[in-house]
């Protein structure tokens, strides 16, 4: 099947190893991915609308390529590793139940964002909105309150006093 150039609207891609291909110039509308491997697949000009990711592994991919008129998706279940999610509007995106290794939200609008029971070790949080963003059961976050936006961003406990790793503090 070509991913290249195509429009896909309503359509489940379901167990399908999509390694190293490229959906450049695509459209993707109201579709869901489950359990698909889409490491290292080209985003450049790609159109995501509505899109799902269930179950799927995201290895490489820089989402700040993709065609940004209308860019929402959502992934649950899903491992999303050394992917690159910066200088987006990512408001009411859904990550939750998520192993996120190594990604970075670089000036990431990411208000109202789902990262319940999420795993985040080692991505990176800068120049973010984090505001009404939930972490609840979240774990292995790094996140500045001095370098990012949080307003009413949901955490728990004991992970919250994550917060504090960037003030040399001892806490006892």
């Amino acid at each position: 099947m070509e991913f290249q150039n195509e429009y896909f609207e309503a359509q489940i891609f379901k167990d399908i190893n999509l390694s190293d291909v490229s959906f450049k110039n695509s459209k993707f509308i109201d579709c869901v991915f489950e359990n698909c491997n889409l490491s290292n697949v080209d985003l450049d000009n790609t159109r995501f609308q509505d899109i799902k990711f269930k179950n799927c592994k995201v290895l490489g991919l820089d989402f700040s390529k993709c065609n940004d008129f209308i860019l929402t998706f959502g992934f649950e279940d899903s491992f999303i590793s050394l992917s690159v999610f910066s200088h987006l509007n990512l408001e009411n995106t859904n990550f939750a139940n998520c192993q996120i290794y190594d990604c970075d939200f670089v000036n990431t609008n990411l208000a109202k964002t789902n990262f319940e029971n999420s795993d985040l070790k080692d991505s990176h949080f800068q120049n973010a909105n984090l505001s009404f963003a939930s972490f609840k059961n979240a774990k292995n976050y790094d996140i500045d309150p001095n370098n990012n936006f949080l307003r009413k961003t949901k955490f728990s406990i004991p992970e919250v006093i994550s917060l504090l790793n960037v003030y040399d503090i001892e806490l006892e």
